[in-house]
């Protein structure tokens, strides 16, 4: 493999700005990668052009020792985030041919760092899902394969399964990702990446695919903990466009990175050990509390009672909100039209076309909780659980600096289990359910693999706006585990080569 695709981020940077490399060589590397690695349908657009030309502009400033922090790196975009004069399509035939004519905030700030666009990733359609299936464009297939069925195609997670297939095989640096309920950190976990969710309020929304507003949040998507703490103090920004936009001043968070952890304290939640968590999770999860205590932190077993309830109320809170959401979409402004008779029919038509099966799942659910009667019975209801949680995570950080928990009951499973069984598929956000409904930062970090050979990751839940603590707690599980196990579509083509 080129060797350039091994690059992480933060190398990439130190030889882009030494001139060892070029931003072309660079972007035209993972640009052969991304044709190398199509079958794995990562990538809804590919902005080939774009990039190149991207690229030769950054080298133009590199070589008068100018640009920003991302200066020609090429990143991968999920397909959520408005991109000015690119195809945007939230993986929905009801948005097949939407090129908007605004950039999201986001990536705006990716863009002036110095940031390439490489293309728009696959994902859940509108960010509905936990296996990257139900995408209009198809499913993304994940580049790992179990080591007891290896013929077998795996999911990447989801909803950003694109982002993470992507930065697994080596087809993307790093990416970004959206995070309503897990949709970072659990597919992060299944492809054996790292993903983080920062703090509500972090990361503007403008300019991007509303999901359930209450939740949504972007993140980085990389392959170190070092890598995703560059990304996110770049996506990060306060934007008075967005009234949920933290004011909050984003700290330095490369400053304590590599910090001793010794004296910190880490809670586990006892709620966490659920009866169908499997052993093999169990045993990398006690091997993280171990590592984490060798370095010198104290382990503190917390009670979380009212985490049994997050589901429940996620599943109540976010369709409610998405049904009100999509309510936009109508055939009227833009989109896809279904012309008919009168505009009754136009609308019913429009929408049954349009959106998948998923979504009018999640809509009807939603107009059904927010109906009148069921209103107090389930949304007000959940809405209270919430708060309730919120009081959890509080008394919990009374006593803690972080809380360690596993990312996902197991590993990543075979591309069309679970399609039958919605509430299975929604089991698999059981862990990272809790951090979106409160709006705390977390991290998926891989540290292991399971009897499989599948990545499994471990989970890092920090106090709103502690960042810092976040990935300094991520990054001592990256160094203790040293996982360096790579897809076997990455290992053959290295042997190739």
């Amino acid at each position: 493999m080129n060797d350039f695709l091994n690059l992480s981020l933060a190398e990439a940077r130190t030889r882009l700005a030494a001139r060892d490399i070029s931003s072309t060589e660079l972007t035209k590397a993972y640009l052969d990668r991304i044709e190398a690695t199509a079958s794995l349908n990562a990538y809804i657009t590919i902005t080939h052009e774009q990039a190149m030309l991207g690229a030769a502009q950054s080298d133009a400033r590199l070589a008068k020792g100018e640009g920003g922090i991302l200066e020609g790196i090429g990143i991968a975009v999920k397909d959520l985030f408005c991109t000015n004069g690119v195809q945007t399509t939230a993986a929905s035939r009801i948005l097949d041919g939407f090129i908007p004519m605004y950039e999201s905030t986001v990536t705006t700030n990716l863009w002036n760092a110095g940031a390439i666009l490489l293309g728009k990733t696959n994902l859940d359609e509108f960010a509905m899902g936990s296996s990257n299936t139900t995408s209009y464009y198809g499913a993304v297939e994940s580049p790992w394969r179990s080591t007891d069925a290896p013929d077998k195609k795996l999911v990447p997670g989801g909803s950003s399964g694109g982002s993470a297939a992507a930065v697994a095989a080596r087809s993307a640096i790093a990416a970004i990702g959206t995070d309503t309920g897990g949709s970072i950190r659990q597919p992060a976990s299944f492809s054996g990446i790292v993903g983080m969710k920062p703090t509500y309020g972090r990361c503007s929304r403008w300019g991007i695919i509303a999901f359930a507003s209450s939740l949504d949040q972007a993140g980085p998507m990389t392959r170190t903990v070092e890598d995703a703490s560059i990304l996110l103090q770049v996506m990060a920004s306060y934007d008075p466009k967005d009234s949920t936009s933290a004011q909050a001043a984003m700290p330095n968070l490369l400053s304590d990175l590599n910090k001793s952890i010794k004296g910190m304290i880490i809670g586990v939640p006892i709620e966490y050990q659920i009866d169908s968590l499997p052993e093999e999770t169990s045993k990398i999860w006690k091997q993280g509390v171990n590592w984490l205590k060798s370095e010198g932190a104290d382990i503190v077993y917390i009670s979380m009672p009212h985490t049994k309830y997050a589901l429940a109320t996620y599943y109540i809170i976010a369709p409610a909100e998405a049904s009100s959401n999509l309510a936009r979409y109508d055939g009227v402004r833009y989109g896809l039209r279904i012309n008919e008779k009168n505009i009754t029919d136009m609308y019913t038509h429009t929408r049954t076309e349009g959106f998948g099966e998923e979504v009018k799942r999640r809509i009807l659910l939603g107009t059904y909780v927010l109906s009148s009667g069921y209103y107090d019975a389930y949304y007000l209801k959940a809405q209270k659980m919430r708060n309730l949680l919120y009081q959890d995570f509080n008394q919990a950080f009374e006593k803690v600096d972080t809380i360690l928990t596993p990312t996902t009951p197991s590993d990543a499973f075979e591309i069309g289990d679970n399609k039958d069984d919605p509430l299975k598929m929604y089991l698999q956000d059981v862990f990272t359910v809790p951090a979106s409904l409160v709006g705390l930062p977390s991290i998926s970090v891989p540290v292991g693999l399971s009897k499989r050979g599948l990545p499994i990751g471990l989970q890092v839940i920090g106090r709103m706006f502690d960042e810092n603590s976040v990935v300094r707690i991520g990054r001592t599980l990256e160094r203790a585990a040293q996982f360096k196990a790579m897809t076997a579509m990455v290992e053959d083509t290295t042997k190739d080569e």
